[in-house]
């Protein structure tokens, strides 16, 4: 698999011209007491990583761009975060599309670890479209999926710090998980988490702190069920990938 950090200009300049080019981001926040500040980054280059692997030497030419480590992660200031603003973000990402885009880059794919950045990658992608001629796609990795129910646990996906980002860190990156993972979750849901009533988007001020950084409890999660997890979004990636292959070839591929 191509990967950007290693070709050479010239390289970069001869993919562009038929390549994807796929970029994950993440975030540097708290993840409760167990999991380490980088989960959401992690995560996302481990299930883009995973599609990848799926999609093998018969997949679309695709070239893999180191993570953007960092994100939209103003809640988490209370307890530990290195944030961007969400106009330094959309900025970040606008620079980053448009030196693809002057690179030879005709489609680009962004792949999100992190809910604060959904928003953000979203509108950046639609404004990045609106200026340039190249086609873009963008996904939150929890989004995605093969449609598979085993190992699923809806009420907690993909929640924060709990069961859903635990159960895959413990598939990924086992090392990274600090043991024993403490029981119990916040005494009631946050409403973020939680709305009130479906469609709703409900924030509260104080919200993060008195939920203590979590959503649920995360004592239960399992390599298990995490590699479960794992593969029902990397097969759901791959999936995308390939119909952004398909849906973009005529018109921005080679």
């Amino acid at each position: 698999m191509p990967d950007l950090t290693h070709m050479t200009w010239r390289e970069v300049r001869d993919a562009g011209r038929a390549s994807i080019a796929l970029l994950p981001i993440g975030s540097q926040e708290q993840h409760a007491a167990h999991l380490p500040m980088g989960t959401d980054t992690v995560l996302a280059e481990a299930v883009l990583d995973a599609a990848l692997e799926r999609l093998g030497g018969d997949g679309p030419p695709v070239v893999r761009l180191p993570a953007l480590p960092y994100g939209h992660s103003p809640h988490h200031v209370f307890a530990a975060a290195v944030s961007l603003s969400a106009p330094t973000l959309l900025a970040v990402l606008a620079d980053v599309l448009d030196s693809l885009a002057r690179s030879g880059f005709r489609r680009i794919m962004v792949v999100n670890g992190h809910g604060g950045n959904d928003e953000a990658m979203r509108l950046a992608v639609k404004r990045f479209a609106l200026e340039t001629d190249v086609a873009l796609a963008a996904c939150s990795y929890w989004s995605v999926t093969d449609g598979g129910t085993e190992g699923e646990r809806p009420d907690a996906t993909p929640g924060h710090a709990g069961w859903f980002e635990t159960s895959l860190m413990l598939a990924a990156r086992p090392e990274s998980v600090r043991r024993p993972v403490a029981a119990g979750g916040p005494a009631e849901a946050p409403l973020f988490d939680r709305p009130p009533h479906p469609g709703l988007t409900v924030e509260r001020h104080g919200e993060w702190e008195r939920a203590g950084g979590t959503t649920d409890d995360a004592s239960g999660a399992t390599a298990e069920d995490g590699a479960l997890l794992l593969a029902h979004r990397a097969a759901g990636l791959a999936a995308a990938i390939r119909g952004f292959d398909t849906a973009t070839r005529q018109s921005h591929g080679s």
